[in-house]
């Protein structure tokens, strides 16, 4: 750190001790940079929910353990050793094993929990750099970008004076303000962006390893589509960890939006489907609710996630490879975070500000990340298989007495079953109710087996959830103001925020009937404390959204 200037001065900063923030301070610091990291959460993690799997892709130029000596033994949960996706229509399931397509490039893959995980590398992140004169900072919120003569040179924050630098690297999240900042993400288009939402459940190993029908050193994981989720365009997954059970559902936000479908009520259609009485029983207790956005990298993968000094990885450069049954997420941003760092390595003698950028797009490109967040197969079946017309005759056609026959005789079946398998078709999948709702339902009806347990499960309700969440609330300080109360311009944040609802009043939005000029008029009300901060209502109401201040807001235990 050098304080000559006006500012403190650091050779890089990384906003942001996720995976990608984490696995670029690691590099940098193995390149003997001075790096400052600067995490909003009183701990890393605190503020991080994922689904969550890890991969360690064979393809890839870094993976976490390459960079963490022990991950694995210390950080992550189960390894995943079998893998399925269920086609649900009814109390009818037809399940199909997804382990070729799982172990497709594929070193490893293991569940995690992001407050135990994201906390674990920043201790040894915070080793790390303090040794080239740097470490980790928590509970301070990078608000912006400081410009000089229109050139980015450093950071501000809520907590401390600016701070200057040759380099900054944002993993600061999908709602990263300095990659709104800098002009290179938006929040526009809903149909740009998944919601996920998920419990953790509580479960002893030994049962675990009962009801899943595993080892002490094994995982499952589950995918699930069909007609429970009311027609919304997404699915739900089930995770396990050592001794909890990861269980969500992640839905396209336009959709979730068009059908005024509630994200809690969609999760707890799966909680107490038939099929997951197996697993879940009279002793269901939830350790935790949360949710988050999720960039859909085919649509919003910045090509070129730099801008002069500013680098931006994973979430925050929409990072995030969501294609049918493969959705990984923090394995690139990992690679990601790495080549930023590498980049920087290798450019710091060339005194152009952009140089570290120009470096890093094309190490992204030769490393194959982003042929495979952006397939080219994606944009070119999406130009005609995600037109109204095409997606309705689809769906007809289907749901015929032709169609059935032909989806589900016995060679369409193995078929199928490969396609489900194969990387390539996966990454092609037009974003329809064809794929997620029309295929898997006909299947399940025409081939599936009746499943005749009875959930003997009842969930929290949502004020129990929120209830049971950890806030530290910045009064008088709302990190939210809604722009515009009326109810067409942000009644949609009353059923798609996940900790909201159209007949609850204890949540972020509500809408209520006002008399406005001697007649009624249906209004919106916002209160921030019960908020999340997924940045759900940023997309979809009219709001100026930012975090809270550092350590201010929710903190999560098990993320």
């Amino acid at each position: 750190m050098s304080g000559d200037g006006e500012y403190e001065h650091y050779e890089a900063i990384v906003v942001g001790c996720g995976p990608g923030g984490a696995a670029a301070a690691a590099r940098l610091a193995d390149h003997g940079i001075e790096t400052l990291v600067v995490e909003r959460g009183v701990e890393a993690g605190s503020k991080n929910v994922s689904g969550g799997l890890i991969y360690a892709e064979e393809s890839a130029p870094y993976t976490i353990d390459d960079l963490f000596d022990g991950f694995r033994e210390e950080a992550a949960e189960r390894p995943v050793t079998d893998y399925e996706i269920h086609n649900i229509a009814g109390n009818k399931v037809k399940s199909f094993s997804l382990t070729d397509l799982h172990e497709h490039d594929t070193d490893w893959c293991d569940a995690v929990l992001r407050r135990k995980m994201d906390s674990w590398l920043e201790e040894q992140v915070h080793e790390k750099t303090s040794e080239t004169g740097g470490g980790v900072l928590t509970d301070v919120r990078v608000n912006g970008l400081l410009r000089e003569n229109g050139e980015i040179v450093g950071i501000t924050c809520d907590e401390l004076d600016p701070i200057t630098a040759d380099v900054i690297v944002a993993a600061d999240g999908v709602n990263s303000e300095l990659a709104r900042d800098a002009g290179l993400m938006d929040w526009d288009e809903p149909d740009e962006w998944f919601q996920g939402v998920k419990a953790v459940v509580e479960m002893d190993p030994d049962e675990i390893e009962d009801r899943f029908d595993v080892g002490e050193d094994e995982g499952v994981a589950h995918l699930f589509s069909g007609d429970l989720f009311s027609g919304v365009r997404g699915g739900g997954f089930l995770y396990t960890n050592e001794e909890s059970v990861s269980i969500g559902t992640v839905f396209h936000l336009d959709s979730l939006v068009a059908e005024r479908a509630e994200p809690h009520e969609l999760l707890d259609a799966l909680l107490t489907h038939p099929l997951c009485a197996q697993w879940f029983g009279d002793d269901y207790h939830e350790r935790e609710y949360g949710a988050k956005l999720v960039p859909d990298s085919k649509k919003v993968a910045h090509p070129s996630p730099y801008k002069g000094r500013l680098l931006l990885v994973g979430d925050a450069a929409g990072q995030m490879q969501a294609q049918g049954p493969i959705i990984k997420g923090m394995n690139h941003a990992v690679t990601a975070g790495a080549l930023a760092a590498d980049a920087f390595a290798s450019t710091r003698s060339n005194p152009a500000a952009d140089a570290a950028g120009r470096s890093y797009v094309d190490m992204l490109e030769k490393s194959g990340t982003m042929g495979k967040l952006r397939p080219r197969r994606y944009r070119a079946a999406s130009f005609l298989g995600e037109r109204n017309l095409v997606e309705r005759l689809t769906n007809g056609l289907l749901t015929s007495r032709v169609g059935r026959f032909a989806a589900t005789n016995r060679l369409s079946e193995r078929l199928v079953k490969r396609a489900y398998n194969s990387p390539f078709m996966v990454g092609m999948l037009p974003d329809t109710s064809t794929g997620y709702v029309t295929l898997p339902t006909v299947l399940g009806e025409e081939l599936g087996r009746t499943i005749q347990w009875e959930s003997s499960v009842e969930p929290p309700s949502l004020e129990a959830r929120i209830g049971d969440l950890t806030y530290d609330t910045d009064v008088g300080n709302p990190h939210i103001e809604l722009l515009d109360e009326t109810y067409e311009a942000s009644g949609a944040a009353v059923a798609a925020c996940p900790v909201s609802a159209e007949d609850f009043g204890g949540g972020c939005y509500r809408s209520e009937l006002v008399e406005v000029n001697g007649s009624e008029e249906r209004m919106v009300s916002l209160d921030t404390q019960p908020c999340v901060e997924c940045g759900t209502c940023a997309i979809v109401a009219d709001t100026a959204w930012e975090h809270p201040s550092g350590g201010k807001g929710v903190e999560y235990k098990q993320g």
